[in-house]
């Protein structure tokens, strides 16, 4: 077994035009202050990172890393989930994803998928120049306004979708296997991988890939109901990143599952500040352990409710009371008896004279 790493944090949800969420050197130190030991980077950020030029200089790269380090801080992955999501688009979200990408690609579908997947690209060379073994990303979405099979869905209409997914990322999977870097979907609502069975969809259309592996994040499957500790046993080897970000899913006589197009605080399934909502957090540490997880554990703040300051600063203390230091040997190892074969035999009875 193996000791999570962490507490970490990621800081797409933080970062801001005013200090100290404004530049590489101050967020680091904002983490490290709270009790944090990495940082995971969104890689769309400039204010944290030029990808392109960490890319192509390990200068940049070393650099990067050493900001950190003066603060204790360790860069635990980068992450490009607004460009993973632009890799694929259904028509129907254009406009609004126009805004993951640059003004000069937008109303143009092909160029925001071009820039999209060099970006992504850009990020897994950069991986390997951070020395990072793994990079969490989103799978983006053809078939997902089809989720619901009304009216009925035409034969054939979901295969093509994700055979077309897989088309459009197995030369991404090849790039990150010569970089040494496994991807991360993020099983995400919105996304065409968002649970189980759609991620062995996916895993078939890339021919289980060694590199096509899951972040796990439990509030996405709660609030589909999911049973999200059986999910860990089912799909540890696949699992390499971990949000840590809780929910709650309170169905009521007015509203379920699809949310009614309530605002967050008024739907059944809303996301909260760790420890707020209704995930067993010791029970997915727990079985993280016994899986030989070797990642990090890395806060996801998100609250309909709750300032972020405070659980940025609840997140690092309990995220550290979770981690288990796993055990280096048996605890019954003081009522050990030996090895004896023949003393085995004899107990067995298998050499009675």
């Amino acid at each position: 077994m193996k000791t999570l790493k962490g507490p970490a944090i990621f800081v797409a949800q933080f970062a801001d035009d005013v200090a100290p969420f404004n530049s590489w050197s101050t967020i680091c130190k904002w983490a490290a202050d709270l009790g944090y030991k990495g940082v995971q980077i969104p890689s769309w950020d400039a204010r944290f990172i030029d990808l392109e030029k960490v890319a192509n200089s390990q200068d940049a790269a070393d650099e990067l890393k050493g900001i950190a380090a003066e603060h204790g801080i360790a860069i635990t992955e980068l992450s490009t989930h607004l460009q993973g999501q632009l890799v694929a688009v259904h028509p129907a979200f254009d406009a609004q994803f126009d805004a993951f990408a640059p003004a000069e690609v937008h109303g143009n579908s092909k160029a925001r998928t071009a820039w999209a997947v060099n970006q992504v690209k850009l990020a897994g060379t950069a991986s390997k120049r951070l020395g990072l073994s793994v990079h969490p990303t989103f799978s983006g979405a053809l078939a997902w306004p089809y989720f619901y099979p009304w009216p009925q869905r035409p034969s054939g209409l979901v295969e093509e979708a994700f055979e077309e997914l897989g088309r459009r990322w197995i030369p991404l999977l090849q790039h990150f296997d010569q970089c040494g870097v496994d991807l991360a979907y993020e099983i995400h609502p919105g996304e065409d991988l968002h649970d189980g069975a759609t991620f062995e969809r996916f895993l078939d259309e890339v021919g289980g890939h060694q590199r096509a592996n899951m972040l796990y994040d439990p509030s996405h499957l709660v609030l589909q109901g999911m049973d999200y500790l059986g999910y860990i046993d089912l799909y540890h080897e696949r699992i390499k990143a971990f949000h840590v970000k809780d929910a709650e899913f309170n169905p009521n006589a007015r509203t379920g599952a699809y949310g009614g197009y309530l605002p967050w605080v008024e739907r059944a399934g809303r996301f909260r500040s760790v420890g707020d909502g209704e995930i067993d957090f010791p029970s997915i540490f727990a079985k993280l352990a016994q899986h030989d997880y070797e990642g990090w554990a890395v806060l996801e703040w998100e609250c309909c409710l709750k300032d972020s300051a405070a659980g940025a600063r609840e997140g690092a203390e309990r995220i550290a009371d979770w981690i288990i230091p796993v055990a280096s040997r048996a605890f019954d190892d003081f009522a050990a008896t030996g090895v004896d074969k023949a003393a085995n035999r004899r107990a067995l009875g298998l050499d009675k004279p």
